[in-house]
């Protein structure tokens, strides 16, 4: 089945409210082997919202709108689409008595005259109820012109419950009927299906070069690459497949691409990094430290971040200063004034000196400048040296990233965990 997404809202628009539904839309209807093929947002304008509903039953027959279902005057999604369709709105008596019941149990008592209006429905639409709010959904169908309307409240939890409670059961119903309904093994629901691999240490272009001769073998599998700034996930989706066949498919994809990624790929889904340097550590039974300037304590925040961390990690030193640095480290005052504090030799030293402060066979350290300012001819602004150990057993590299302050922060950091995580892979 496809469908079109509307999502109605000013603030969406203007970046006052970041637009969660959408993405929890994407994932939950394509596990139930519906397939959005256009997501489109628009602001609590009358024309707009009519503009859109109508060009997505022209194009596709089945929408699906969140937002415009409350009292107010700016929410007015039900009142143009029944104006569109020609399904003039009607008091629905249980409806209003469920809405008054929710006021009653609040202490709201009496209920606003304004939110009368929320038990008003097009006729001849399914009221899906709402526990959650005092907005229910809708489900608008018109068999003879195999149109279809889901309109949703635009609270994220009201939402969320609706789809999972009302909404799937019926799209799902609607396709066996779509399909037949005969039963037999012919008459399996085909699904969409995603995977993801977790990728770090080369950008999307680089990536696409190294598996780009791969994509066409993965047919017809797609495949999507998704960059930020701790690295590139790579998403392969089925698109209706029988269940069974698609995951055969993802899985041996999947496994192409890990033969062809090596130690870039660091794990699938949504894999921790930090999680997975932890465990890394755990099975050799040792404990882990850091060392950080520019990255400012994000190391040590990603690290913790993970339940269970406390068994291996046991510390760390935001050195920001060089006195710190010599005083907590032992980073030689000499090294410091002859390299710098973002070098090689200075990188090198604040690692051995966390290995020996925490006494901590693993150790990471990231120093550098992250900007704005600060930056030279030789060492511009997104420099950063890091350092892992493992025992005696030390890296040390050089990286430019670029981006803002917080981007190169972010990105010292995912580096950090990297770098040890890949000398820990080393026999």
């Amino acid at each position: 089945m496809n469908l079109e997404v509307l999502t109605v809202g000013t603030e969406l628009l203007l970046g006052h409210t970041i637009d969660t539904n959408a993405a929890e839309l994407g994932r939950a209807l394509a596990a139930a082997g519906v397939q959005i093929v256009r997501r489109t947002t628009v602001p609590d304008r009358a024309a707009a919202i009519r503009d859109a509903v109508a060009e997505a039953l022209d194009r596709t027959g089945a929408v699906l709108t969140t937002g415009g279902l409350g009292p107010t005057r700016d929410d007015m999604t039900k009142r143009v689409v029944a104006e569109l369709l020609q399904r003039p709105l009607e008091l629905d008596p249980v409806a209003l008595e469920a809405l008054e019941a929710r006021f009653k149990r609040l202490g709201r008592w009496p209920m606003p005259a304004v939110n009368r209006s929320q038990a008003e429905v097009p006729r001849g639409a399914t009221v899906l109820p709402n526990p959650r709010g005092t907005a229910p959904g809708l489900w608008l169908e018109d068999p003879a012109a195999d149109r279809l309307v889901i309109m949703l409240p635009g609270v994220p939890s009201e939402m969320r419950g609706l789809l999972v409670e009302e909404v799937l059961p019926r799209l799902m119903a609607r396709q066996q009927r779509a399909g037949g309904g005969g039963g037999g093994e012919s008459a399996q629901p085909r699904v969409v299906l995603s995977r993801t691999l977790r990728t770090t240490g080369l950008p999307e272009s680089a990536l696409a070069e190294r598996i780009g001769p791969e994509e066409e073998a993965l047919a017809p599998l797609t495949l999507a690459y998704l960059p930020s700034e701790t690295g590139v996930d790579l998403r392969l989706t089925a698109w209706g497949l029988e269940r069974g066949e698609a995951e055969r498919r993802l899985a041996a994809g999947l496994e192409r691409l890990r033969g062809s990624l090596g130690a870039h790929c660091y794990g699938e889904e949504q894999t921790d990094l930090a999680a997975v340097v932890l465990e890394a550590v755990r099975r050799r039974r040792g404990h882990l430290a850091v060392a950080e300037s520019c990255t400012g304590g994000l190391l040590g925040e990603r690290l913790t971040a993970v339940p269970g961390a406390s068994d291996v990690f046991v510390g760390g030193v935001v050195a920001y200063a060089d006195r710190i640095k010599s005083e907590l480290l032992g980073v030689p005052e000499d090294v410091l004034a002859q390299h710098g504090a973002v070098s090689e030799e200075t990188v090198r030293a604040m690692v051995v000196g966390a290995q020996r402060a925490f006494l901590a066979d693993c150790a990471a350290a990231v120093t550098g400048i992250a900007g704005p300012d600060g930056g030279t001819p030789e060492k511009p602004v997104g420099t950063v040296w890091l350092a892992a150990a493992a025992g005696a057993n030390i890296r040390v590299v050089q990286r430019i990233f670029p981006g803002d302050r917080g981007e190169i922060r972010a990105r010292g950091a995912q580096a950090g965990l990297d770098l040890l995580r890949r000398l820990l892979l080393e026999p």
